[in-house]
């Protein structure tokens, strides 16, 4: 193959990988050709190519959404800069409140954890950075899936929903009121629902009016009634990281957050 022409499929293997940009839910192969120009059948091939490859993903439905794969390699390029900027705000949540903070974006269904700080006399550790807990199990995952549009949300109450405890709700009706607590007050409470033994609090980090990533803490259960009291705390830190983050530009689904 020539020079030019492995610029040429390179350029379309981008431009079907751009097609994604600003969609709000995933998209079929035919919008891919209308957006960028290719023929289908050639859509279709480097489509699959993609899928294979992990960069996107084929949904029941047979539209695609953004692979895994793409965010760990954007993962090792926004790395430096999530630890430069986001950290040390992190680092100063947890010497102040002196309990486990950690940061978690959606991954399709899963909450994935970015950042954590963990204390080594706090609760057994249940999570690790790239670890990934169902969205409804989490206050990290409620607040991540409060703020998604009304056909994401009734999808994913329409699944399968897991209950890693016994006291995990999995009651499509009562996460929904869940939801709607957590729209209404900016923030969710768990307790019990990812492991037994621990609560938890998190708010939202909201950028341009999006939800980007959620910051929690996480307590034993029996000081549920301790994590109200944290929210300010939780809440200054958030500020901050949003203010921090402001200048930078970013958008939704921009390295630092990947």
């Amino acid at each position: 193959m020539s020079p030019i022409a492995e610029v040429s499929v390179t350029a379309r293997l981008l431009s079907v990988l751009g097609a994604f940009e600003g969609s709000p839910k995933p998209i079929t192969v035919s919008q891919i050709s209308d957006k960028t120009g290719i023929p289908i059948s050639t859509a279709y091939r480097m489509v699959a190519d993609l899928v294979e490859w992990g960069a996107l993903v084929k949904n029941a439905n047979g539209t695609y959404h953004i692979g895994t794969r793409l965010w760990e390699i954007g993962q090792q390029a926004g790395v430096s800069q999530r630890d430069h900027v986001i950290r040390p705000f992190l680092q100063d949540l947890f010497d102040l409140v002196h309990e486990n903070v950690h940061m978690a974006i959606r991954q399709n269904t899963n909450a994935l954890y970015v950042d954590k700080i963990y204390g080594s006399k706090k609760l057994p550790e249940v999570t690790r950075i790239g670890s990934k807990l169902p969205l409804h199990a989490t206050a990290v995952g409620r607040v991540l899936l409060a703020a998604e549009p009304e056909w994401f949300v009734q999808a994913y109450l329409g699944g399968k929903l897991v209950a890693p405890t016994p006291r995990t709700t999995i009651d499509p009706v009562e996460l929904r009121h869940e939801l709607r607590m957590v729209s209404q007050q900016g923030f969710s409470t768990t307790s019990e629902q990812m492991r037994l033994g621990a609560s938890s609090i998190a708010v939202p980090i909201i950028l341009r009016g999006q939800t980007v990533a959620a910051v929690g803490l996480v307590v034993d259960a029996k000081r549920f009634l301790d994590l109200q009291p944290l929210l300010p705390y939780l809440k200054g830190t958030v500020e901050r990281i949003q203010v921090a983050l402001q200048p930078q530009t970013l958008s939704r689904s921009e390295n630092v957050f990947r």
